[in-house]
């Protein structure tokens, strides 16, 4: 039986890539088969167009020049990887998917949506996830992590974390939009410490362990 593709999902900073490393390691704890990737990126050349996208040295680009370099790597990404994986039985845990580009540079940018849907089409053949947690909080409270000093330090900040607040205002409403009345979203409240976050993100994919059973 194939497996899930299950993406996280949510502004930067809101959780999502932590909550999905700690979902992993409880699934793999109870033998869940499971893998585990991100976007932009998880191949070679989506990493390599993942280190391009994200350079601060470039400033804020046109919103359809970041929409094809997404998608670039997001078809690389789905021939060499995702597709792979589900025929095998594997559950894919991604690291943003399609949403976020509606997100960030269809909300975000401006870019049409359906400019948007008529790549994604192209480069995806309309590929949707099974699932999507969204961890949601307010865009000030992301914007704050992403600015945080100890991600500065660490050289963490990227090109996306220097967008002013009324971007990420866009980009959260984006997510929210998308989320309302659709099943596949699971939204998670992240305002709060990563303990509190952990059960419901256990809830949402509690259904693993049973199929698992």
């Amino acid at each position: 039986m194939p497996g899930l593709f299950i993406t996280f999902e949510g502004l930067d900073g809101s959780g999502k890539s932590t909550h999905l490393r700690r979902a992993a390691a409880w699934l793999a704890e109870r033998g869940v088969p499971h893998l585990v990737t991100h976007e932009p990126g998880g191949t070679p050349l989506g990493d390599a167009v993942r280190s391009l996208f994200l350079d601060p040295r470039w400033g804020t680009l046109d919103g359809v020049v970041e929409l094809l370099l997404v998608f670039a790597s997001r078809r690389q990404h789905l021939l060499q990887v995702v597709e792979p994986a589900l025929r095998e039985g594997k559950h894919v845990l991604c690291d943003r998917f399609t949403d976020s580009t509606r997100a960030y540079q269809g909300y975000g940018r401006g870019v049409p949506l359906a400019v948007i849907d008529q790549v994604d089409r192209l480069a995806t053949g309309g590929r949707i996830p099974d699932r999507t947690l969204l961890f949601d909080l307010p865009a000030a409270a992301a914007r704050g992590r992403g600015h945080s000093l100890s991600r500065q330090e660490r050289g963490a900040a990227d090109r996306l974390d220097a967008e002013a607040l009324d971007f990420y205002e866009r980009v959260r409403r984006g997510f929210l939009e998308m989320a309302a009345g659709d099943p596949r979203f699971h939204v998670i409240d992240s305002s709060g410490p990563p303990q509190a976050t952990e059960p419901q993100v256990r809830r949402a994919l509690s259904d693993l362990l049973e199929k698992e059973a």
